[in-house]
């Protein structure tokens, strides 16, 4: 009956194959021959999901055990949920268009806080209570993880338990806790008690948050004897024996990212001062040149793809680049499988790899720069010169190419009117390189994309104490750049400063932002990060409604000793390195990358950390 009522929606909405299910490489299982259904939900629309690589490995993983299946479900677009809740439709899974809230687990990937409104969603369509002391074994175990998990305070009410770090270690395991807790029938409440002894798992109903006089968080403790005072991260440390799917799904839509990925390395050691993921994401581990050749033959017989993006947070980085981008455009040529490098680093030895990669077809090549001068990249320890980028791109420009991306950050800390004039002079200069590329060599064309985000400071980096710009200075920022951005050859884009502020809002924020979080969704928010659908006002009437003072988190310096919502948290860097990495920011003083030497942020403690270095 209710796969009837599904079909009957599906010619009422745009896109109906964000909610068909059926594509190559799904798999489906018996649900009666399991002891474990796991729901995997990306809070976003399907053809953002469908893009993570994260929720590919996890799904992989989940149903290669013969006791448990995984299958998916997304937020459903506005119309869809609409017509949902019209026709009494609860929320289903795409592989067998059964009703979430009778799965055994629920995992939910916090990739961007932007997405929170749309958990709250994906709860209520699928009838399980909002808060998770109101819910009974008759719903899910709710688990959430990513890299939103490692400040998981304004999800409090809303979430089981959080897998913090690495997933394919704690997926498994949480699995193994709620399958011997339904076979034993012990309650709900101790199946959570459960869960809260494994490493890298945070259980919220099990702890308890005092504040001061001035709103500042007073102390943050377990309520039962065992719960642990420090949630310590998970971490595989040999890439090379972690699971990876050697198939996955080929949508019948056009996704986000449709292609073949292939992570090649995780962490980074470059300690850029305002990113979170090269923080936390430590230490820096890879794949090997025969795995990752191995996997890409499997995927590309799997799948009939005919692109490889090599994916991590620095793939220039990556030891064999070279050797491997040469491997993999042999071994494919005839079937002509192009290869696509994200995440270049502009100080890398590229040139040999950028000429492998055009032997098929270019693509856009995107130079992350994050700052207009060379003292505000000291700054926040970017470890890249002007020279670095004038050299890397006349490389490429005589190479073929004529499309660049430069990506750029405004409201650093210590940010002058100086530093956003000097975007403008590295635009300039890389359009300027462009036309000193003889003709005979260079494509016609010329693109260069320059947009600029607004810095949001985030829990475990060196900047996790500074104060984010307000509204109103981001917006003089943007009217002084728009200003001068007037370059031929140059397109100018940014980010809204307004979802800018609620992003520091729910990265810094402690306990109280669920309330806020809870009053906005009832408002009418969802999908925040999607333009057409943002309501700024919404969201002020929900701060408004509940108390909460937005400012208070997004806006405010933080001191040294004030003790931080995410502070119970062992990310692997100390809060001892943090704080020396802000002072050598304020002085403008870079920090070598860590592969050059120890730089003692702490990784060490951990077994397996660091080897060989």
């Amino acid at each position: 009956m209710l796969k009837e009522k599904i079909d009957g929606l599906l010619d009422r909405v745009q896109k109906p194959a964000r909610y068909m299910g059926g594509e190559m490489n799904a798999v489906l299982k018996d649900p009666d021959s399991v002891a474990i259904r796991y729901a995997f939900a990306f809070p976003d629309v399907y053809e953002v999901g469908m893009s993570h690589l994260g929720s590919r490995i996890l799904y992989d993983i989940i149903n290669k055990r013969e006791d448990a299946l995984c299958e998916r479900v997304f937020t459903p677009w506005v119309d869809m949920a609409d017509l949902m809740r019209q026709e009494n439709v609860p929320l289903f899974s795409l592989e067998t268009r059964s009703p979430i809230r009778g799965f055994d687990m629920l995992g939910i990937t916090l990739q961007y806080e932007m997405s929170y409104t749309n958990i709250l969603e994906l709860l209520d369509l699928a009838g399980i209570p909002l808060h998770s002391e109101d819910r009974t074994w008759d719903d899910p175990i709710v688990i959430a993880g990513g890299p939103c998990a490692f400040n998981p305070e304004p999800l409090h009410h809303f979430i089981d338990a959080f897998s913090i770090g690495d997933g394919e270690i704690s997926t498994l395991e949480t699995i193994d806790v709620v399958k011997a807790c339904k076979a034993e029938g012990v309650s709900r409440q101790e199946c959570l008690r459960r869960l809260s002894r494994l490493r890298g798992v945070y259980v919220p109903s099990l702890y308890e948050a005092s504040y001061n006089e001035d709103g500042t968080l007073k102390s943050f403790e377990p309520t039962e004897e065992g719960v642990p005072r420090t949630v310590v991260k998970n971490m595989v440390a040999d890439l090379d024996k972690a699971e990876y799917p050697e198939s996955v799904i080929v949508p019948f839509m056009e996704i986000v990212h449709d292609r073949i990925n292939i992570e090649v390395l995780r962490g980074c050691t470059r300690g850029c001062r305002f990113c979170q993921a090269g923080m936390i994401y430590r230490p820096v581990r890879e794949r090997s040149v025969e795995h990752i050749l191995d996997l890409a033959k499997k995927l590309i017989d799997e799948t009939g793809y005919e692109e490889i993006t090599l994916s991590s947070l620095s793939t220039g980085d990556y030891t064999c680049l070279p050797q491997l981008a040469h491997e993999l455009m042999e071994r494919f040529a005839e079937k002509r499988v192009a290869l696509s490098l994200p995440s270049l680093r502009l100080d890398s030895n590229l040139k040999q790899t950028l000429e492998e990669t055009q032997k098929v077809r270019k693509s856009s090549l995107t130079y992350a720069m994050e700052a207009g001068t060379q003292r505000l990249r000291d700054v926040i320890n970017k470890g890249i010169t002007e020279e670095n980028l004038t050299s890397s791109v006349g490389d490429a420009f005589a190479s073929g190419w004529s499309s660049v991306k430069l990506y750029f950050m405004f409201g650093l800390p210590t940010e002058t009117l100086e530093d956003l004039d000097g975007i403008a002079d590295l635009a300039s200069k890389v359009v300027r390189k462009y036309f000193e590329t003889p003709k005979s060599v260079r494509a016609k064309g010329l693109r260069v994309n320059c947009s600029a985000s607004c810095f949001v400071p985030k829990p475990f980096t060196p900047f996790q104490w500074e104060p984010q710009d307000t509204i109103e200075q981001f917006e003089e920022k943007q009217k002084h750049l728009c200003h001068i951005m007037h370059i031929k050859g140059v397109e100018f884009n940014w980010h809204e400063p307004q979802v800018s502020f609620l992003e520091a809002v729910f990265a810094r924020g402690d306990r109280r932002t669920a309330d806020a979080l809870e009053a906005a969704w009832r408002l009418g928010c969802r999908f925040d990060g999607w333009t057409d659908q943002f309501r700024f006002d919404k969201w002020m009437e929900a701060f408004a409604q509940t108390g909460v003072k937005p400012e208070f988190y997004a806006n405010r310096r933080r001191e040294k000793d004030e003790l931080l919502p995410w502070a119970f948290i062992d990310a692997g860097v100390t809060q001892q390195y943090l704080w020396r990495e802000y002072e050598r920011a304020v002085q403008a003083q870079t920090t070598p990358d860590c592969r050059k030497g120890c730089q003692g942020c702490g990784l060490k403690r951990f077994e397996g950390a660091c080897e060989g270095r």
